[in-house]
């Protein structure tokens, strides 16, 4: 009786064992599989910053913001986010290393660079990009600089103080990027601000790609607030 307990518990040990070899295995499989191709599947998050700072003023990129400044009137970019959400934290360098120059351009669009979301950023949505972080930092500001110089931006910057809607929102897309553009964004509110929009987006990002074609075959958004508050300087 006593044989066949412990013949019994060696038995589901062994199993248990390879249950987890054989996680392992598919683990660090879908962790190369994400670093090694090109994410076609991603979500662009831009923050307005005048509202992120209200609840955030004690953040460097917070502190002394003037109406003439780039934050102050232009999207800023949170990040670019490989989908789904499960494809995060993947193999790779963890710390940011950018050239001079490039990491100039980038605080110009991420202004909370200053505070060091870009190894955040980098660490857990980057390294699933397939792109080394030059690439993938490059792609993040050339989408970020292609939303701020439509219609999009516009319909903020000409209503800093006052309240739009969802649906000026999606016609102001549709009116940059083409017809269905605005199905494919969610607008982010928090105590009545509009905080961020998330826009889907699908296809191999490089400089030069359209913005129009990457919205054209991406999912439609869902969720989100139907108003909110465009922020101005100053808490």
């Amino acid at each position: 009786m006593k044989n066949k307990i412990s013949l019994s518990l060696i038995m589901a040990l062994l199993g248990m064992l390879l249950m987890g070899f054989q996680f392992n295995i598919q683990h660090k499989y879908s962790k190369e599989k994400f670093t090694s191709q090109i994410s076609t599947d991603n979500l662009l998050a831009l923050s307005w910053q005048n509202a992120f700072c209200q609840t955030h003023q004690r953040k460097r990129e917070c502190r002394n913001v003037k109406p003439s400044h780039y934050s102050a009137s232009h999207f800023t970019l949170h990040g670019l986010w490989p989908q789904p959400r499960s494809k995060q934290n993947c193999r790779g360098k963890r710390k940011v290393f950018l050239d001079k120059e490039l990491y100039h351009e980038l605080v110009e669009v991420m202004p909370a660079a200053k505070s060091g979301l870009q190894n955040h950023e980098w660490k857990k949505h980057g390294t699933c990009y397939g792109k080394d972080q030059k690439g993938y930092f490059k792609d993040a500001i050339y989408l970020t600089k292609k939303i701020n110089n439509s219609e999009v931006r516009q319909l903020f910057s000409k209503n800093i103080g006052k309240t739009i809607t969802k649906e000026q929102l999606m016609r102001a897309f549709d009116k940059a990027f083409g017809k269905g553009a605005g199905r494919k964004v969610k607008m982010m509110c928090s105590k009545g601000l509009i905080t961020e929009l998330q826009i889907n987006l699908k296809g191999k990002i490089d400089d030069g790609v359209s913005i129009s074609s990457l919205l054209k075959g991406a999912r439609k958004a869902n969720g989100g607030c139907k108003r909110g508050k465009v922020d101005e300087v100053g808490f």
